[in-house]
């Protein structure tokens, strides 16, 4: 009995694109081909993208969709003895399925349905699909393979019910958003999957930005021991074999098919520049725009979208104002010689000043408070959406989760924009990512890195006269917002009463503020956005 090599191919599919994710699978398909491969494995839903969302609530786009997949499986008709599991949705008796079909030579041999539909955190499938509940095994020079998709191998039904079904080896096309942690997760359940039915796993990953998910690839293989046989690049599209057999022994069988992971500031990296390429090219951006000031969080952004766009497609503003130190100015306009992209100084005092002189008589008998740090912002983004607006670049907002957490940010000011790189970013960690990618090159000037943090929106002002310092700010903010910890609980591990109290009242207060922020890439187990759905209005308070 021969072993059988199986392509997994990882897939930057565009939601909705359906002649360009089709177009995909068909090279994915002839590259497979070539390299002798007798199944090929695409991820989740590639046909459509994933997520579809509420585009699945429009019939004409379900019918494009099955329509392109007819086109598709008579495109690989010519592709002799070449098996093709391909994500796609299914509509039967009036009701929608997560699906995969095995295509070959031009026939459909099988059409497998998702049964366990996730709906917490980002997912909603709940919303519009239909749970299967029959497995899908077929057989290949002996080896008989069972499809399962994503969260299937979560659960124990679906693989056992493919075990009993006669299956050897799983094929698990997946749409796994990363996250940190989230490639150990993944290797872990499927782990115990493998344990329980004893099939040897093949996981295949969707790889890409869509809004705010970037999608890893980082596939793998599992022996029928839960050994992990090959696994394939971070971040990277591509087609890698291994060869599996009968018994669940897997082995690599192409270059690139078993690859050591990145460490964590390289997959943070990476997921913010796949995130950004992504952005801006599927809406079709000619290029970015942003605000930079001098400071750690807009140096890191222009890095990751020089990474992302290179330098000729990106432009950076100083905005000086009365507070600006000499060497923000200096440390900004050297950062951007070293990267090469264009560079502009825009003095904004002119521009405050008419504001606050048009506002002086409705101000009179008020004292000087933020109001007049947010008029600041506010121009400043005022400015740069104009340039946006002259240009067609995509404002980049700079500012972290921290400040997203905290409100330590200004609505229609440094809040003004298309798409925030670095919102689901703690402030420690922007540090982290800044002195990593300096490892590559060094383009952030090292005074931008160890100098304290300040907006310079008022005299000698730091981060840290308004909010606790980082390192217990951004612990508290994990414990609370990301693992749902009482504050009772997170004063209990040994953190400041009075950070915590300040911390939880500022993440209530701001509500309002996340509401209007763009979106940006999620890289944590929680961001905010799609799964931090917290009531602006909201009467209810946790105390301690």
């Amino acid at each position: 009995m021969s072993a059988v090599r199986v392509a997994i191919a990882q897939i930057n599919a565009c939601v909705g694109d359906l002649a360009r994710n089709a177009g995909k699978v068909l090279e994915a398909a002839h590259s497979a081909h070539r390299q002798q491969a007798d199944v090929l494995l695409t991820p989740e839903l590639v046909l459509v993208g994933y997520p579809p969302e509420d585009l699945l609530l429009r019939p004409s786009f379900v019918q494009r969709q099955q329509d392109a997949l007819d086109k598709l499986r008579a495109d690989m008709a010519g592709l002799a003895g070449l098996h093709v599991v391909v994500g796609h949705v299914l509509e039967h008796d009036g009701l929608l399925y997560n699906a995969a079909s095995v295509l070959c030579e031009g026939r459909l041999l099988g059409t497998y349905r998702k049964q366990e539909l996730p709906n917490y955190a980002v997912f909603d499938e709940q919303r519009y699909f239909a749970a299967g509940d029959a497995a899908l095994v077929f057989s290949v020079k002996g080896v008989n393979f069972g499809v399962v998709i994503c969260e299937d191998i979560w659960f124990d039904r679906a693989p056992a019910q493919s075990a009993r079904a006669g299956a050897q080896v799983l094929l698990v096309p997946n749409g796994s958003p990363y996250n940190t942690g989230k490639q150990e997760a993944r290797q872990d359940v499927a782990r115990r999957c493998v344990e329980a039915t004893g099939c040897a796993l093949l996981y295949a990953n969707l790889v890409g930005g869509q809004d705010e998910l970037v999608f890893d690839g980082a596939s793998f293989a599992l022996d029928a021991q839960g050994r992990c046989a090959a696994r394939l690049p971070d971040f990277t599209e591509g087609v890698n074999l291994v060869e599996v057999d009968a018994h669940g022994a897997v082995s690599p069988a192409s270059a690139g098919a078993d690859v050591a992971p990145f460490s964590l500031e390289e997959q943070v990296w990476n997921a913010l520049v796949l995130g950004v390429r992504d952005y801006l090219g599927k809406n079709g951006f000619p290029g970015a725009i942003l605000g930079l000031s001098g400071g750690i969080d807009s140096a890191v952004v222009l890095a990751v979208a020089v990474d992302a766009i290179g330098a000729d497609n990106v432009r950076a503003v100083m905005m000086p104002s009365r507070y600006t130190a000499d060497i923000s100015l200096t440390d900004a306009a050297d950062m951007a010689e070293r990267l090469g992209v264009q560079y502009d100084e825009i003095v904004i005092g002119p521009i405050v000043d008419a504001f606050e002189s048009a506002l002086a008589p409705h101000f009179a008998g008020r004292p000087v408070d933020a109001t007049e740090e947010n008029i600041q912002a506010r121009a400043r983004g005022t400015l740069l959406m104009g340039l946006s607006n002259k240009t067609g670049r995509l404002v980049l907002t700079t500012g972290n989760k921290s400040e997203m957490t905290t409100g330590y940010c200004t609505l229609y000011g440094d809040m003004a924009g298309g798409f925030a790189v670095i919102k689901d970013v703690p402030k420690t960690l922007v540090y982290r990512l800044a002195v990593w990618r300096n490892t590559r090159g060094e383009v952030i000037p090292e005074r931008i890195i160890t100098r304290p943090p300040s907006a310079e929106l008022r005299p000698d002002q730091t981060d840290q006269d308004s909010l606790p310092p980082y390192d217990i700010l951004d612990a508290i903010m994990a414990r609370y917002m990301e693992q749902n910890a009482s504050p009772a609980e997170i004063v209990a591990e040994g953190y400041p009463r009075e950070a915590v109290e300040q911390v939880v009242r500022l993440i209530r207060i701001n509500e309002y503020k996340r509401r209007q922020a763009p979106p940006g890439p999620r890289i944590t187990p929680r961001a905010f956005g799609r799964d931090w759905r917290y009531p602006v209005t909201n009467g209810f308070r946790e105390l301690l």
